[in-house]
């Protein structure tokens, strides 16, 4: 494959896929291995910021029109955010915010049908199919290592259907029976496996992952009759499906993200994602993320300030990136250019070529443990 770029600070390494594959494979049995996934993970199913703005003014009424005005920007975020300005100035003059409510409730409403698909769609299923493939390479570890934690800004149910259709166990900080609520202490908490009947001896399970959705989820609502101190509940969504009657708790792509992100159960969760990339041994692989909130990449900047020990692999360019300018060997880049016919650090790319299956791994290490094992015994 012509056109890699691969980058170790701000000097170029040797641009080949097997070399990329060789540094891939080695950072992947560090002991801590993070994911941050952004909306380029899912972009096959999901319309961009640009072709969800255009789909949005042709679904617009003649009053909505009229209140939408014009915008010249492509990126439905700055939009969206001058519509929330719009309604501070009015509320803040006294003037009525009726038609603007309207209008950003028909947005929210509009983001939403688009962001809960229905996964029997072809294009859909595509994507399904290479988040699954995903999981089934990162989710088994050796029980020595910790298991992978997987951030994602995104609203979607990819990563959750994904898991339950392959039967991996997960921990998003939900908890219960009836009523699964929000509960952060949870992110604490391991699954583990009795290995011997007779005594109390557990191990924690090789097959499980963490998922934290920084961003919140068109699967959380707010509940304030619930028996949760965070009041936050997960619930059933079926794909293409309306919009339950409880507001879903996630945050829309607006300017004002940063804000939002202060309140519970955001907070808990931008803690997790300090605390994780603080952990000593640790590398994260960014994949999809176009380094547009400002919280998440202070956080980034100040875990490489602080912790030594940790890595940063970036797929994309992302040339306007802070990180992308600084000569630190702990932070790698792989991009291919404009020109190239596949592109290396495309989420498809990355699933299928790139990442090591680590239950292959496993079965090799576990191959030249009984090797080893014999030769011993054949020396006694």
């Amino acid at each position: 494959m012509s056109d890699i770029n691969f980058f170790q600070g701000t000097r170029s390494l040797e641009s080949n896929e097997k070399e990329i594959k060789e540094k891939i494979k080695e950072f992947s049995n560090i002991k801590n291995i993070h994911f941050l996934l952004g909306a380029g993970v899912s972009s096959e199913a999901i319309p961009d910021m640009k072709k969800m703005k255009i789909e949005l003014e042709n679904s617009l009424n003649k009053t909505l029109k009229e209140q939408y005005g014009k915008f010249e920007s492509e990126n439905i975020e700055n939009m969206l955010g001058a519509m929330y300005a719009k309604k501070h100035y009015l509320e803040k003059t006294s003037q009525s915010t009726v038609k603007i409510k309207k209008l950003i409730k028909h947005i929210q409403d509009f983001i939403y049908k688009k962001i809960n698909i229905d996964f029997s769609i072809n294009n859909v299923k595509k994507t399904l199919t290479l988040y699954k493939t995903f999981y089934q390479k990162i989710a088994l570890r050796n029980k020595e290592l910790a298991r992978v934690n997987i951030f994602t800004t995104n609203n979607d149910l990819f990563n959750e259907k994904a898991l339950d259709d392959l039967n991996i166990n997960y921990n998003n900080g939900f908890g219960g029976g009836l009523e699964r609520v929000f509960n952060p202490a949870r992110f604490r908490y391991t699954f583990s496996q009795k290995i011997d009947s007779n005594l109390e001896k557990f191990e924690p399970l090789e097959n499980m992952v963490y998922l934290y959705k920084l961003h919140g989820s068109i699967s959380w609502v707010a509940k304030k009759d619930g028996n949760s101190l965070f009041d936050i509940q997960e619930i059933a969504i079926k794909g293409g499906t309306k919009k339950p009657s409880d507001e879903p708790v996630l945050i829309y792509p607006t300017p004002l993200k940063q804000g939002q992100s202060l309140g519970m159960p955001y907070s808990d969760l931008i803690r997790e994602f300090q605390t994780k990339l603080s952990q000593a041994n640790s590398v994260l692989f960014v994949i999809g993320y176009s380094f547009s909130d400002e919280h998440l990449n202070n956080i980034i900047y100040q875990s490489l300030t602080s912790n030594a020990s940790l890595s940063i692999v970036i797929f994309g360019e992302h040339k306007d990136c802070p990180l992308s300018k600084i000569d630190d060997s702990r932070i790698y880049r792989i991009w291919s250019n404009a020109t190239a016919s596949e592109k290396i650090h495309y989420f498809n790319y990355i699933v299928d070529e790139l990442l090591p299956d680590l239950d292959e791994n496993k079965e090799k290490a576990l191959l030249d443990f009984f090797v080893s094992k014999l030769r011993e015994k054949q020396k006694d």
